[in-house]
């Protein structure tokens, strides 16, 4: 019977189905699979290790399992002390119980430390059939290259940790084909938030969600990992796409993948790795990448978003009273008008990072659109932040970060940075920031900041200008 890509993964690592006839309504569909990778970090570690010394419990895999600190590092400065007390201990305690457990950590002494899912692919670790779990919503990330990757709780850290295993609810399939070719000026993240405007942000829920078609084809895996980081803010359980020779080439040679014999054995059983002609989904939906233009998020969620050459809706653009409840407090949230042109949305700072877009080509493509240039007076802050060392001192040999440099971008060390406020990059209350990251939810990146989520290219150009601009037009 043809199964798709999703179906694939999930039949290899079944363990057990939940078979009793006296399961409660609750428990049907529950599914025990094993788990091929395990990443972790500082923050959603400490209570399941606490979890494992009560139940004197270890690891049961410590080397399928990776930690590193991310989340509350800080990005420069780091000769210094770290002067948030609870950051100081979450990255004091993710150390001390790797120790004590036998796992890897890249504390802020390795080369390996930097954002948890871009060093996952960039180790090797990351490799097409796993199954990957981690402590962090956009888990979603490892999908890219085949895997099914999702985020977990606290309590499942410690079940995964204890067993290597995993209780889950089968998720339905969804398909999305991205037809046709992107025009210049219009990337990964444009397709991604197009998505997610599109269909909402509980558009996907219970979903796992294929991605496919030419315009995915075409996508580096940089671009295709943008896609597949951002299927949760679609309420997607993960996002997949098949692997293919773009896959195989950005994963050959890295220290974990196979070598040798191990490789050629590997890329065949990976080659086998997509969905079978005739495989059915639960649901299906197409978008004519040809007709897309650079999207702006307006609002408090990824749903609230529009193309660059729109404006800020109305409220009575609404489709119904809840969703004009929505736009009626993001408006006020946001301090925005009604009908208010994107195009004259002005900005405080720009951040380009994260774990959607802080890889080498992300850099690369706002690097482009700074060159000779100079950051906007009105900006007060202007930061990149590389995703890990790897894509730091890639950018260096390359020069980006004098182009960054000159144009009066700081250039800072690898973390989470000013995705979500746990840090020391935050916005202060009512600033407003363009950033590359993929939440925009009410106090994300700081109590009171107002979050604008955009492409890297869009970023960097907002940075120049001093407002959002149409990057179609400077490609």
């Amino acid at each position: 019977m043809p199964t798709t890509l999703f179906e694939k993964v999930w039949n290899a690592h079944l363990v057990d189905i939940w078979s009793s006839p006296e399961a409660p309504k609750k428990e049907e569909n529950k599914n025990l699979i094993y788990i091929d990778l395990h990443l972790i970090h500082e923050v959603t570690s400490p209570q399941a290790f606490d979890g494992l010394r009560m139940n004197k419990r270890k690891v049961r895999r410590p080397d399928l399992t990776f930690a590193t600190m991310d989340h509350n590092v800080p990005t420069k400065d780091r000769d210094k002390p770290i002067k948030d007390p609870i950051s100081a201990k979450q990255m004091e305690y993710l150390k001390r119980n790797c120790d004590e457990f036998g796992i890897p950590c890249f504390d802020l002494k390795s080369y390996n430390q930097g954002v948890v899912h871009v060093i996952g692919p960039e180790l090797g670790l990351t490799l097409p059939g796993k199954t990957v779990v981690c402590g962090d919503s956009h888990t979603s990330t490892h999908g890219a290259f085949g895997c099914l990757a999702f985020g977990i709780g606290t309590s499942e850290v410690e079940h995964v940790l204890a067993t290597q295993c995993l209780v889950q609810a089968k998720p339905k399939t969804l398909r999305v084909n991205f037809k046709g070719a992107l025009q210049p000026g219009v990337y990964a993240k444009d397709m991604v938030l197009a998505l997610i405007g599109k269909i909402g942000t509980a558009g996907a829920t219970g979903f796992v969600i294929e991605y496919a078609g030419e315009a995915v084809e075409a996508l580096s895996m940089e671009g295709r990992m943008t896609i597949c980081n951002m299927s949760i803010e679609a309420g997607a359980r993960a996002g997949m796409i098949a692997p293919d020779e773009k896959t195989f080439a950005y994963i050959e040679g890295k220290e974990h993948t196979p070598k040798g014999a191990d490789w050629d054995k590997a890329v065949e059983y990976w080659r086998t790795l997509k969905t079978d002609a005739g495989a059915k989904f639960d649901a299906e939906i197409e978008i004519d990448c040809a007709k897309l233009s650079p999207q702006v998020t307006w609002g408090t969620s990824p749903g609230m978003v529009t193309n660059i050459t729109a404006n800020v809706p109305h409220l009575k653009d609404a489709k119904d009273n809840i969703e004009r409840i929505g736009f009626e407090r993001a408006l006020e949230y946001m301090d925005m008008d009604e009908g208010k042109k994107i195009e004259d949305i002005y900005l405080d700072k720009i951040f380009i990072g994260s774990c959607t877009n802080a890889r080498i080509e992300d850099l690369r493509e706002a690097a482009k659109m700074i060159k000779n240039r100079k950051v906007a007076s009105n900006i007060k802050l202007a930061m990149v932040v590389p995703g890990s060392h790897r894509v730091k001192d890639q950018a260096e040999k390359e020069g980006l970060h004098k182009i960054f440099l000159s144009a009066g971008f700081e250039w800072r060390e690898p973390g989470c940075s000013m995705c979500l406020a746990m840090n020391d990059d935050v916005l202060e209350p009512g600033e407003r920031c363009a950033s590359t990251s993929n939440r925009n939810f009410e106090g994300r990146q700081g109590k009171g900041g107002r979050t604008y989520l955009v492409s890297p290219a869009m970023a960097a150009l907002a940075a120049v200008h001093g407002h959002f601009v149409d990057a179609r037009t400077e490609v």
